[in-house]
């Protein structure tokens, strides 16, 4: 598949390395020319075996990866509805209250997911994903000798099997949690899951798992 990443940062080039690792190309959206094409090169040299490409908009895709903060995630949202036409969008973000750490900047009836996919309209299916994952892990795919657990939720169950294929194809096990509304959980979750990095000095080296 071809896979837009817009986004160079930590999780951006996690999610560009996994996607890599499982034989996907991949293009690297950046606003500014020279930080996306740095970026692109960065992951040639790590994948030569690879195809990276990089771009200051958004690309005709399989699948587009906001790996963004929220209120980023939105603007480039709406900026790019018409280029995402016809593509399955990924949230990852985790709306959380960055000033306090304390609290998520959504209402409790919606979630960041939701309202990227009210932003960008019926004819991008919007999926969340990778929200509950850290990037430490991420690059590799897998915490304490276990594959890692990306927790999928959207209304289009096409949309979330091209996502669940990605990261399938990554080394990584998908898990459709439900619909779209289930993202409300999924930022929850999130959310808890940065409080506690520092109270158990967990050093953003751990990841849920679900266990059978």
């Amino acid at each position: 598949m071809k896979i837009n990443i817009v986004g160079t940062g930590n999780m951006g080039r996690a999610i560009a390395a996994r996607a890599l690792t499982g034989g996907h190309a991949v293009c690297l959206i950046h606003p500014d020319a020279d930080r996306g094409r740095a970026a692109a090169d960065e992951l040639n040299q790590q994948f030569p075996d690879g195809e990276t490409e990089s771009a200051t908009a958004v690309q005709a895709a399989d699948i587009t990866v906001l790996a963004l903060p929220y209120d980023a995630a939105l603007e480039v949202a709406g900026s790019a509805r018409a280029a995402l036409s016809g593509q399955v969008a990924v949230d990852i973000c985790n709306p959380v209250d960055f000033s306090t750490m304390d609290s998520r900047v959504t209402p409790a009836d919606t979630s960041a997911a939701e309202q990227i996919q009210q932003t960008v309209g019926p004819d991008v299916n919007v999926v969340k994903a990778f929200n509950t994952t850290f990037a430490g892990l991420l690059t590799t795919g897998e915490g304490h000798g276990l594959p890692l657990d990306v927790l999928i939720a959207g209304d289009d169950s096409a949309a979330k099997a091209r996502v669940a294929e990605l990261v399938s194809s990554s080394a990584m096990r998908p898990l459709d949690v439900g619909p779209l509304r289930r993202a409300r959980e999924l930022e929850a979750m999130g959310f808890l899951h940065i409080s506690l990095q520092q109270p158990l000095e967990l050093n953003w080296q751990s990841a849920i798992k679900i266990l059978p």
